[in-house]
């Protein structure tokens, strides 16, 4: 999340103004309060009137929390406005939270930003808790992102690499510089849109596709005031935030709503046609099948939030109630794309740093292949480093430093504190990959301790939970998963990798990150690729 408020520094004037009044309140009122036992109080650093701790976050708030948790211990408590944060920065943390207790903090806050691009958050990942999510889910667990159906990717996965080789080898001939954040971003964001559409996405308004998809994560980062003071909600509408964010939105609805147009005149029929005899099918095929028999199709409740027009107008075409084929494949492609270019970005730029770890790399999959020089999914469970390396990325340059926000739908006991019914729950990610007190030297890019070590990504183990754990973890693991691996053995294999000319060492490589929802490199990774002699 990023503190940004886009236009908003003369609120905080404002808000400076309301705080010098209610801080004499505040007072005073504490001076007939009797004062309650601390003893199962959470730790709390302390708060100002009205914002509470707001102030006190930088625009990296993962940052912010880790700075925090050092003074406060793994499990704090932090006021966001009027609104009680429960902040978790260790794996013991974590699993009470996202194990233990599950079940009381399975549900998600409502959230200003999830409403405008997460069609009034009624998307797998922002809905609350309850039967919509849990049909919703089911779809994508089922019907979508199912192992079988991730394997019949393969072929793309593989074709849209090996155009990634060719646009490196051109490089090579030219003796040009590789820009790989450039190149990363084209792979993943082709191969989910091959997965979910069926095709590249090249029409119009695909050039600057990367633009919006960049702009919503941004976004959906943002620390809204609304959020946390409902009475300050009007501030986003007239410093025109929200309409910058929903003209976003809308930019790409639009690609999305073309999409599904597409499917639905390319098999001439309305969306409860048939999909193919032969099974060979994208996201959108599954999607307009399952509308058609209606199998598994979530209802949203009157109680439940609807998407305004101004945020959804695609909505009212939509048959009601019925699986909302935008609102999956918007939730394919985008974390597909942003993970996946993510931690490739980040690992070529630990393997820059460190050249030791790339000849090793380099030399476990040329022991592998022996000889070949193209990687196939079959080679990968012979590379035990390969695996490590993706994991140590993980650890250090978790894409989703924060997981998305949880909700306490009880009164609770979290390590012994007392937690209140309706506290949000912050895991920090990137804290935990860099706790001092369960890695040895945390700072430092060393995959060889994941080498014989029982830990993984897959939501177990809470030292390493990239893709979140429990009911609320993210699905696209394994087709993230296949991506990365293929295509940065293949990276590394094909390719000899150098800095530019004039850095050496751990500063060759900026490692600054952009704040946001997602954490990637804040300047492009350029690098220069050579043919292994």
């Amino acid at each position: 999340m990023s503190t940004s408020l886009h236009g908003n520094s003369w609120c905080w004037f404002f808000l400076f103004i309301l705080f010098a009044w209610f801080s004499v309140i505040n007072l005073l009122s504490k001076r007939n309060t009797n004062s309650k036992s601390a003893r199962n109080s959470l730790p709390s650093p302390p708060k100002l009137p009205i914002i509470g701790n707001l102030h006190q976050l930088g625009t990296l708030i993962h940052q912010s929390l880790q700075s925090f948790a050092q003074t406060y211990g793994p499990l704090m408590l932090l006021h966001f406005g009027k609104v009680p944060v429960l902040v978790a920065s260790t794996a013991e943390a974590a699993r009470e939270i996202m194990k233990t207790q599950d079940l009381v903090f399975c549900t998600r806050p409502h959230r200003k930003m999830f409403d405008i691009f997460l069609y009034g958050s009624k998307d797998m990942a922002s809905t609350p808790y309850g039967e919509y999510w849990r049909k919703t889910r089911s779809i994508c667990v089922l019907h979508v992102l199912n192992a079988k159906k991730v394997q019949s990717f393969r072929t793309v996965r593989e074709e849209e690499i090996s155009i990634m080789m060719e646009k490196i080898r051109q490089c090579c001939s030219s003796s040009m510089p590789v820009n790989l954040t450039e190149l990363l971003f084209t792979l993943a964001n082709d191969v989910a849109y091959r997965a979910a559409i069926g095709r590249r996405y090249s029409g119009e308004g695909g050039g600057n596709l990367r633009e919006i998809t960049n702009k919503m994560m941004e976004f959906m980062g943002v620390l809204v005031l609304g959020d946390y003071m409902p009475s300050l909600d009007w501030l986003g509408r007239l410093n025109g935030m929200y309409g910058t964010a929903e003209r976003v939105a809308k930019n790409l609805d639009e690609i999305l709503d073309r999409v599904v147009d597409e499917h639905v005149s390319k098999r001439g029929r309305d969306v409860h046609g048939d999909v193919d005899a032969e099974g060979h099918n994208d996201f959108v095929d599954i999607l307009l099948s399952i509308q058609k028999t209606n199998a598994v199709v979530p209802f949203c409740s009157k109680e439940s939030r609807l998407p305004s027009p101004a945020i959804h107008p695609l909505r009212s075409r939509l048959p009601s109630p019925a699986v909302h084929p935008q609102s999956h494949v918007r939730d394919m492609i985008v974390p597909a794309t942003d993970t996946t270019s993510s931690v490739l970005g980040w690992a070529m730029t630990e393997l820059l740093r460190h050249p030791a770890v790339m000849q090793k790399l380099q030399g476990e999959i040329k022991n592998v292949v022996r000889g070949r020089t193209h990687i196939i999914e079959e080679d990968l469970s012979s590379m035990d480093y390969l695996k490590a390396v993706v994991i140590e990325t993980f650890r250090l340059h978790p894409p989703l430093p924060l997981l998305f926000p949880r909700e306490a739908m009880q009164d609770t006991k979290v390590m012994g504190y007392d937690v209140k019914r309706g506290t949000q729950t912050i895991v920090n990610v990137w804290a935990i990959g860099r706790d001092p007190s369960y890695w040895d030297q945390p700072l430092e890019f060393q995959p060889e301790r994941f080498l014989n070590s029982s830990i993984n990504i897959k939501g177990h183990d809470f030292q390493v939970i990239p893709f979140g754990a429990g009911r609320r973890s993210c699905p696209g693991l394994t087709f993230a998963m296949n991506v990365i691996e293929v295509a940065l053995a293949n990276l590394v294999h094909q390719f000899n990798w150098k800095v530019p000319s004039g850095v050496t060492g751990d500063q060759a490589i900026d490692l600054t990150e952009t704040p946001g929802l997602s954490v990637n490199r804040k300047f492009p990774l350029i690098a220069i690729a050579s043919s292994p002699a």
